[in-house]
């Protein structure tokens, strides 16, 4: 006589016997397409087979595929992609029936890696972002601080730019250790560019009291690098747990926190940013230099400040597209190039160099004109202004002009744009305006007529003359005349 089996074990087998008969009977109506009878015996296996649940869930996938049911058949699409990701199951031919419907593309353009016009682009200017760190760092004619920390600046940068083209595109599944992969320079952004302008503006060396600017990002560091350090499979786990809970896998669970503190660490340094970037601005005026690098750098880092404050507003209530989403990144992006083209155009501006050019867009950089001949035209052309009076003449041009000074025309508007900030009619105008106001206010008695005044300073009529009075003056001659205080006898 046998020893009785415990009841347990029993009751396991019976369910082991039972379940594998149930699927066979199921597989057998699925595939007479015979889905209604198949669907409650394959949700038994769901829930008597953990270990092997995937593979019921694909089936259950199909059958409602099948029936045309694309809401449950989605619902257990996706309750596979978090239990077995297996992604490249959305494309099975069984779906085609419900393709087209609301509920499945909605299913594709959340876990189906695919390229579009913004993961191009970001990975695109990306790309330039570390060229231009890289080229920065190998170029000896920037002081060794400056550059590590620009080419710092720019190398975070790409790196979230490169961050959010991998999200955007749907690859942070197929690559889970970009998990937060941009998150851990959150708090760097601010220091990097305050020592950097401190640096150029004051001359400031780095010390170890400038440590205490990396303190927010070693206390992050403390809480994410573990996260770092998690397998292929749990890195994924945790994104996969995120969209079940309706929110963006790319993010952090402690999104709202990091936004919140990261605006806060930008807003103090563009304050303290502000501050130097100003003190730049009396220097470079008394030495009547340009700051237009400088300044279009701190607008940029503004607009990213303000950027991200509505960026944050939106990925904190789980809004991850839109323009104002893209705003942001567009904003780093624009950072990115204009740092870029800076460091291809004239890498000297990052040693905080003076330049009479506006540095975006430096027209005349290749113009072979030396600074010395620069300066020497400057003085010559000031000497016809002012001493030949050249502007008198009503036939002046800048071919006549350049003839004057012996040089190309190229090089006449060079100076002119470069030293006076102005254009060549500016320039004219100005000197005649000036004129003008002098005679009239020597011929209070008004023995002149006004257009016998306009002929003397050089115009050929009395309406330009009016026209270009105004615009300096705001008045007319006539009304400029009359605000004049009478000679003394």
């Amino acid at each position: 006589m046998g020893i009785p089996l415990p009841t347990v074990v029993k009751d396991v087998g019976y369910h082991q016997v039972f379940l594998k008969d149930s699927i066979k009977l199921a597989d057998y109506h699925y595939n007479l397409q015979q889905y209604q009878k198949a669907i409650p015996l394959y949700q038994k296996g769901v829930d008597f087979d953990v270990k092997n649940k995937g593979k019921y869930l694909k089936k259950l996938a199909l059958c409602e595929a099948g029936l045309g049911n694309s809401k449950k058949s989605t619902a257990y699409l996706e309750q596979l992609l978090i239990t077995d990701f297996d992604v490249d199951f959305i494309n099975h031919e069984g779906f085609d029936k419900i393709r087209s419907t609301s509920e499945f593309k909605s299913l594709d353009e959340k876990y189906i890696p695919k390229h579009n016009i913004w993961s191009f682009v970001y990975l695109f200017i990306a790309a330039i972002g570390f060229y231009t760190a890289i080229l920065i760092n190998f170029n000896k004619k920037i002081e060794v601080s400056a550059r590590l920390l620009i080419s710092a600046f720019i190398f975070i940068h790409s790196v979230f730019i490169f961050h959010i083209s991998i999200a955007v595109s749907n690859y942070q599944y197929e690559y889970p250790h970009s998990y937060l992969m941009s998150t851990g320079f959150s708090f760097l952004y601010g220091p990097l560019l305050y020592l950097y302008f401190r640096k150029v503006v004051l001359n400031k060396k780095f010390g170890y009291a400038d440590l205490l600017h990396l303190i927010p990002t070693l206390v992050f560091l403390v809480y994410i690098i573990p996260i770092y350090t998690l397998s292929h499979t749990e890195k994924l786990s945790l994104m996969l747990q995120r969209v079940r809970q309706g929110l963006n896998p790319s993010d952090s669970e402690l999104l709202v926190l990091l936004v919140l503190l990261k605006l806060t660490s930008l807003i103090v340094y563009g304050y303290f940013i502000r501050k130097l970037y100003f003190i730049n601005s009396k220097k470079v005026a008394a030495q009547n230099g340009n700051n237009v690098w400088q300044r279009n750098l701190y607008a940029i880092h503004m607009l990213y400040v303000c950027s991200y404050g509505a960026y944050g507003i939106l990925i904190s209530n789980t809004i991850a597209s839109g323009v104002l989403y893209h705003f942001q990144v567009l904003s780093m992006a624009l950072m990115v190039l204009y740092l870029g083209y800076s460091a291809n155009i004239q890498p000297i501006v990052f040693n905080g160099v003076l330049r009479y050019t506006n540095q975006l867009f430096p027209k005349y950089e290749k113009s072979g004109l030396t600074f010395s001949l620069s300066l020497e035209l400057k003085n010559n052309l000031e000497h016809l202004f002012e001493v030949d009076k050249i502007y008198k003449e009503n036939t002046i041009n800048l071919e006549m002009v350049a003839e004057r000074l012996n040089t190309t025309r190229h090089n006449t508007s060079q100076i002119i744009n470069e030293h006076f900030n102005l254009s060549f009619h500016e320039l004219v105008n100005k000197y005649r305006i000036q004129e003008a106001k002098e005679i009239l206010c020597d011929d209070q008695q008004r023995n002149l007529n006004i257009i016998d005044i306009a002929y003397e300073v050089g115009y050929n009529n009395k309406v330009t003359f009016n026209k270009a009075f105004k615009k300096d003056t705001q008045l007319t001659p006539s009304q400029f005349l009359k605000l004049m205080p009478p000679l003394r006898a």
